[in-house]
């Protein structure tokens, strides 16, 4: 299954790759120099393929669970000052994605949008520290009935040129479900409340819709 943002970029690459070895074939007589041709357009044509793959995902819903919005790895859990929506002191959980993972972003909890904004901005390496507040991004607020606010927040890096939000102010999402994709890129933020217990740590590996980050107590 592939994710629908991909659809017309999978097809143009193929009927450019086609193109290509077709001409090729017409104006290059050395034969390994068209096998190479035709070689490389396979190779690239399946990443871009895998790049839109979207596994389906079965997350077993609730609300003192909040899972991880992408498939990544860990890469920073620190205590950062959150200015743009809560400014106060937040606790921040940072997956990166390479370009293998599944770009399909998703809701980490059930609950009602009630903050939703993009951002544009420049294009730093993911892992830089400043890409948080100066890169291409956006930022979502769910409020759930248990957990109260959560924000995440998608980080263009250096190979992503769109960030895709689905999310919209006053809609009611479903904890796991689609609610983005960032195109060739890297990194997705999730602050939550400074005395959140987390299930993950550094160089943790997750996936986005199954991997529980963190686990509220009930009230």
């Amino acid at each position: 299954m592939f994710h629908k943002e991909g659809y017309k970029i999978m097809a143009f690459t193929a009927i450019f790759l086609i193109a290509i070895n077709m001409l090729s074939y017409s104006f290059i007589p050395t034969y390994w120099i068209r096998f190479s041709i035709l070689v490389v357009s396979v190779i690239l044509f399946l990443l871009i393929v895998q790049f839109f793959r979207n596994p389906k995902r079965v997350t077993q819903l609730s609300d003192i669970h909040i899972v991880a919005p992408v498939d990544g790895k860990v890469v920073a859990i620190e205590e950062v000052y959150e200015k743009e929506y809560f400014q106060d002191k937040r606790l921040q959980v940072s997956i990166f994605m390479s370009p293998l993972n599944v770009h399909v972003t998703r809701h980490p909890v059930s609950g009602k949008v009630v903050y939703s904004k993009y951002h544009p901005g420049k294009f730093l390496v993911a892992w830089h520290p400043k890409s948080s507040e100066e890169n291409e991004r956006t930022t979502v607020v769910v409020k759930n009935n248990l957990i109260g606010e959560v924000l995440y927040r998608q980080i263009a890096g250096a190979l992503a040129k769109r960030i895709v939000n689905y999310a919209e102010v006053g809609a009611e999402v479903v904890q796991g479900s689609d609610s983005g994709f960032i195109k060739f890129g890297s990194r997705v933020d999730v602050l939550l409340p400074l005395d959140t217990p987390l299930s993950v740590e550094l160089n943790q590996k997750v996936k986005g819709g199954i991997s529980v980050i963190a686990k509220t107590e009930e009230s």
